[in-house]
C-alpha cells in the first residue's frame, strides 16, 4: 500500500521536504523488479540520519545488488508522528512511500545505548509489533515468513558491543562492518523466501552467516551470561570486519540542510592507539588504511557529482593516516579554483603540524577539535592517551600560531585512579596553553570545553569500573569554581543523570528489555537532546522502579557495579575506585561475553591492571604488537599505508569577482519542491552551478559566496511558474548552453522556462520588482454559488478603499489601502458540488515592491471577507509570474 503522503506532508508540517525521499542520488527502482525489499531505518530525525555515513554507505551498496532493492526511514517529528496517529497512517519509506510493513527486512542503527526507545517509537508508528515474540503471535511459534512482519534486525556500535539489553525486540543483529554482511543477508533472504522456508528456518540459516546473533536461539543464564539454547548455532557470534570503499560514500544530496552538509569519505577504518576508555577504538580493530589514490579519486569525483563546496575526511584517528597531509593537499591544490572546504573530526593534538594546518579549511577556516582527555600526566598515562604536555603544548601551540584564535577540547572526569588534583589539573592545563600562547597584536587563545562524564564501556579495559553520580557533582562542581577565574573559557558538562542512565543500559542483560519498553511508554526518546533530558531521565527511572531494578541502578549511582545481585541485596560494596580490591569479580560471566570482537577477555584484564600502575601500551600500528588477540585469520592485521610525497602548495584560492557576463533566468518551482524552503533553494543552486560546471563568480572578501541573486522568496508551499533569479560569470557563455547545462543538473520539479542575456550593469531582479500575478484557490465555509463569488470579485473592484491593519517589523500598528495595491482582480474557476460552489480559483495582480508594498495572498481573503461577511481558506497559492520594471 502506497502511503498518501501528499495529505500528509504539507506546510504545517516542520521542514516537510525531510520526508520526500526525492534527494539527487536517491535509489528508485521499480517494486516488481525486485525479489527482497530493504529498509534501512535511521532511528534519528531526518538532519542526523541522511548525513550519517554508515547510513549511506550501507544504503548505497544494498541497491547495488541484483535483484534487491533499499529504501529508508527516519524518526518522524513530533508533528508528523502525531499526524500519522490521528490519522491511523503506517510509518512509511521515503522513497516508495510504501508501509514499512511491505518490506522484507528493516534494519536499524542502534550507536547509543538509550537510542533504542526511538526503534520503538518507529515499530509502533509502522503498525509492527514490538517484540520478536509478539511478532510470531504472543507465544514465540513460528510463523511461515511469507504472512509474517519484516524481519527486524539492529547493527552498530551499540548492537556490537552489547545486544543484549534489546535483545527482546530484533529477531537478529548484524555484529560489526555491514559491506559484506548485509548482502550476505540478502542472498539468504533471496534463496529463503524462493524456497517458502519458515520464519525459524529462515532465521537459523541466518545464524549461520558470520557475524549474525539470533538472540531467540539462546537464553541467559542466572548469572546474566548468555548461551546456546540448540547446537546448531555457534557458541560465540564473530563480529564482521570489512575493508572501507570510499567510492560507496559518494550519494544522497538532501534538499534539507543536515548536520553534516558536506561530502565525507572514510579515510582509515579502526584504531589501535588502545585508549582504555574508547570502545570504538577496540571494537573497530585491526587498523585499515585506504590508498590515498582511491580517496583522491573519490572526493574529486563525489564533490563534481554532489555540489558540495566542504569534504571531510573520517577516521577515528585522522591524524594517524599518514598520507593525511598528502591527500589534503593534493585535493585543496585539484580544487583551488573552487572554493572548497575540508574539514575534519578531533584530531590528535601530537600529530597536528604545519602539513595538516596547511590543508584544514580554506576561505573558511573551520573549527579545531583536539581530545586530551585529562589534565595531568599520570590521568593521561592511565588511559593510555599517548599523549605528553610537550606534545599537548606543540600542537596547540602550532594551531595558534597558523591564526587560529578558538580550539575545542575534550576531556573526562570519573576515570579509574582520578584524584582531585587530576581534576583541578583540567583548569590549570587550560591556564598555561592560553600563557604560553601570547602574542602582540593577537587575541587571547579561546578555548571551549566539553567535560564529559567518563561512562563505562563493554570490551574495554574499564568495563569493570563505574563512578558514583555524586563523585561527577563534586568533581564539576570543583571545575567550575576554579575556571571562574580563567577568561576566555566557555565550559560544557554532561549531564550527570543520563551518564548513569547510560552506564546502566549499557552494561546490562535481557532484564532491561522490559525496562527499554517501559521507558518509552512513559515517553523516552530523543534521550541526547538537551531539551528532551528532564522527560528522558524521568520516564527511565520510573521504568526502572516499575521493574523492581532501581536497587541495581542505585549501585550504578553510587559507583558500586556488581554483577551479583545476590551479593548486591547482601549489602556488599567495592571500594570507591578499586576495580581489583576483589579480583575474582574480573573472572565473572559478563552479559556481552558471547560477543566475539577478537580482543582477549583476559588482555582485558591485563589492561587494568597495567593501567593502575601508569603503564602505556605503544601503537602497535606503528610499534610492537600489543597481543590483544585481534589479528589473525577471522580479523584481518593492520594496514599501514606509508604516505606518498607531499604535492607542493599551489596557493590558497582567490575568489574570481570577474564579471564577464550577466544571465538572468526565469523558472518554476512546482510538485515536491514547493515544500522546499527559500534558503535550502538557494543552496540548491549553489550546488546545481557547481555541478553543472558553470564559470559562476564569487564575491570577495573572508567568505567568497556565488554571485546567484534570487529575486525574491516564495512561501513554503506555494508553487510557481514565474520565479527569476541573476547569475554573473566570469567567463561568457552561450545562452542555451547555460540553460542546458542547468536544466541538466536540476530536479524536474523546478523547470526553466528562459534565460536572456543583461547587461552588466543593470539592476538585479530584486531591485526592479513592481508587481506579481498569483493564482489562489479559495474556499468558502459555507455554501455558496458562483454567482455570489461573482458578485464579491465585482464588489471588491468597485471600491476605492479596503482598510487593513498591518504591524510593522518594530511592533507598531499602521492602516494600510489594500485596493491602492490591487491592479487586477477576476474569477477564473469554480468548483461545483451538486451546484453549490464551495471553492474558487482567483487570479490576481498586485504590488510587489521591495519597498514593502506587497499585497499577499492572505489580505485577498481578508478582502472578500469584508465584502462577503463569510469565512475563507487558503488552499493553495500558485505564483504565475514576477513583473520587473524598466
Amino acid at each position: 500500500m502506497v502511503v498518501a503522503v501528499e495529505k500528509l506532508i504539507t506546510t504545517g508540517i516542520l521542514k516537510p521536504a525531510r520526508y520526500l525521499g526525492n534527494e539527487l542520488l536517491a535509489v528508485h527502482k521499480p517494486w516488481d523488479t525486485t525479489a527482497i525489499h530493504w529498509v534501512l531505518t535511521y532511528p534519528e530525525v531526518y538532519e542526523v540520519g541522511a548525513s550519517n555515513l554508515g547510513h549511506i554507505i550501507l544504503y548505497n551498496i544494498l541497491n547495488a545488488q541484483p535483484r534487491q532493492s533499499c529504501d529508508r526511514a527516519y524518526l518522524p517529528g513530533q508533528d508528523l508522528a502525531a499526524k500519522l496517529r490521528e490519522t491511523n497512517t503506517p510509518l512509511f519509506a521515503v522513497e516508495s512511500k510504501r508501509s514499512l510493513t511491505e518490506f522484507d527486512i528493516l534494519g536499524f542503527s542502534l550507536s547509543y545505548e538509550l537510542g533504542a526507545t526511538n526503534i520503538l517509537e518507529m515499530l509502533d508508528l509502522a503498525g509492527i509489533p514490538l517484540t520478536w515474540r509478539e511478532r510470531q503471535g504472543g507465544r514465540g511459534e513460528f510463523i511461515d515468513t511469507q504472512s509474517s512482519f519484516p524481519l527486524i534486525f539492529a547493527g552498530g556500535q551499540t548492537a556490537t558491543s552489547n545486544p543484549e539489553p534489546y535483545a527482546d525486540f530484533f529477531d537478529f543483529f548484524a555484529l560489526g562492518d555491514g559491506e559484506e554482511l548485509l548482502p550476505e543477508i540478502g542472498l539468504v533472504l533471496e534463496e529463503g523466501k524462493q524456497a517458502g522456508l519458515s520464519r525459524e528456518h529462515l532465521l537459523l540459516d541466518l545464524a549461520q552467516i558470520p557475524g549474525v546473533y539470533v538472540p531467540q536461539f539462546y537464553n541467559m543464564a542466572e548469572d546474566g551470561s548468555v548461551h546456546p539454547c540448540r547446537s546448531d548455532v555457534p557458541k560465540r557470534i564473530l563480529r564482521r570486519v570489512a575493508t572501507p570503499i570510499p567510492a560507496y560514500s559518494i550519494g544522497l544530496v538532501p534538499y534539507v540542510e543536515t548536520v553534516h552538509d558536506r561530502l565525507t569519505i572514510e579515510i582509515r577504518r579502526g584504531c589501535t592507539r588502545g585508549c582504555r576508555f574508547c570502545q570504538p577504538g577496540m571494537l573497530t580493530r585491526p587498523a585499515r588504511d585506504v590508498e590515498p589514490d582511491k580517496v583522491v579519486e573519490a572526493i574529486e569525483q563525489g564533490m563534481r557529482a554532489t555540489g558540495y563546496n566542504e569534504f571531510s575526511l573520517l577516521s577515528l584517528s585522522c591524524s594517524d593516516y599518514l598520507s593525511l597531509p598528502a591527500v589534503g593537499m593534493e585535493i585543496k591544490n585539484r580544487l583551488k579554483n573552487e572554493n572548497i572546504s575540508l574539514t575534519l573530526p578531533s584530531q590528535r593534538v601530537d600529530r597536528f603540524d604545519e602539513n595538516i594546518a596547511n590543508i584544514l579549511g580554506g576561505t573558511r577556516q573551520g573549527g579545531l577539535t583536539f581530545a586530551p582527555e585529562a589534565g595531568t600526566q599520570r590521568m593521561r598515562d592511565i588511559v593510555n592517551k599517548g599523549l605528553t604536555n610537550e606534545e599537548l603544548l606543540r600542537g596547540v601551540k602550532t594551531a595558534w600560531e597558523q591564526g587560529w584564535d578558538k580550539i575545542k577540547l575534550y576531556f573526562m572526569i570519573g576515570l579509574p585512579g582520578e584524584k582531585d588534583i587530576d581534576v583541578l589539573g583540567i583548569a590549570e592545563t587550560v591556564s598555561w596553553l592560553q600563557r604560553e600562547c601570547r602574542g602582540k597584536g593577537r587575541k587571547p587563545l579561546n578555548f571551549n570545553l566539553t567535560i564529559s562524564n567518563f561512562t563505562p564501556k563493554p570490551h574495554t579495559p574499564f568495563q569493570w569500573h563505574s563512578v558514583s553520580t555524586a563523585e561527577f557533582k563534586r568533581k564539576q562542581n570543583l571545575l567550575r569554581q576554579e575556571f571562574r577565574r580563567i577568561k576566555a573559557v566557555k565550559v560544557n558538562f554532561t549531564d550527570v543523570r543520563i551518564s548513569a542512565m547510560e552506564d546502566f543500559v549499557g552494561r546490562g542483560d535481557r532484564n532491561l528489555g522490559k525496562v527499554v519498553r517501559r521507558a518509552w511508554e512513559l515517553g523516552a526518546g530523543m534521550d541526547s537532546w538537551y531539551e528532551n533530558l528532564d522527560q528522558a531521565f524521568s520516564a527511565w527511572g520510573s521504568a526502572i522502579a516499575q521493574a523492581d531494578l532501581d536497587w541495581k541502578y542505585r549501585q550504578v549511582e553510587n559507583g558500586e557495579w556488581n554483577l551479583f545481585p545476590a551479593e548486591a541485596q547482601k549489602g556488599r560494596k567495592a571500594e570507591e575506585n578499586s576495580p581489583l580490591s576483589t579480583p575474582h569479580s574480573l573472572d565473572i560471566p559478563l552479559p556481552w561475553d558471547h560477543i566475539d570482537t577478537g580482543i582477549d577477555k583476559k588482555w582485558l584484564q591485563e589492561d587494568l591492571q597495567r593501567a593502575l600502575e601508569a603503564a602505556i601500551v605503544p601503537d602497535c600500528s606503528f610499534e610492537g604488537c600489543s597481543h590483544c588477540g585481534v589479528c589473525g585469520t577471522d580479523f584481518g592485521h593492520n594496514i599501514v599505508i606509508e604516505s606518498p610525497a607531499i604535492p607542493k602548495f599551489a596557493g590558497e584560492f582567490v575568489p574570481n569577482t570577474t564579471k564577464a557576463q550577466r544571465l538572468r533566468l526565469w523558472f518554476g518551482k512546482q510538485g515536491n519542491m514547493a515544500l522546499m524552503s527559500h534558503l535550502d533553494l538557494i543552496r540548491l543552486f549553489d550546488r546545481v552551478v557547481r555541478r553543472a560546471g558553470l564559470p559562476i563568480a564569487f564575491t570577495g572578501g573572508f567568505h567568497p559566496m556565488p554571485r546567484i541573486s534570487l529575486a525574491t522568496a516564495l512561501a513554503l508551499g506555494a508553487t510557481s511558474s514565474g520565479e527569476i533569479a541573476d547569475f554573473e560569470l566570469t567567463l561568457p557563455v552561450e545562452v542555451d548552453t547555460f540553460r542546458e547545462k542547468l536544466a541538466r543538473e536540476m530536479p524536474t520539479d523546478i523547470p526553466i522556462y528562459k534565460v536572456e542575456q543583461i547587461d552588466l550593469k543593470a539592476s538585479a531582479a530584486t531591485q526592479l520588482l513592481e508587481s506579481a500575478e498569483y493564482l489562489i484557490t479559495v474556499a468558502a465555509l459555507e455554501e455558496t454559488t458562483p454567482i455570489q463569488w461573482q458578485d464579491w470579485i465585482d464588489t471588491i473592484k468597485a471600491k476605492e478603499e479596503l482598510w487593513y491593519e498591518q504591524t510593522t517589523k518594530s511592533g507598531k500598528s499602521q492602516l494600510i489601502n489594500l485596493r491602492d495595491r490591487l491592479f487586477e482582480l477576476e474569477l477564473v474557476e469554480n468548483y461545483n458540488c451538486v451546484t453549490k460552489s464551495m471553492s474558487s480559483v482567483i487570479r490576481y495582480l498586485g504590488s510587489y515592491r521591495q519597498d514593502g508594498l506587497l499585497l499577499r495572498p492572505e489580505q485577498i481573503l481578508f478582502m472578500l471577507e469584508a465584502v462577503a461577511s463569510v469565512e475563507f481558506q487558503l488552499l493553495h497559492i500558485h505564483r504565475n509570474r514576477l513583473i520587473l520594471g524598466v
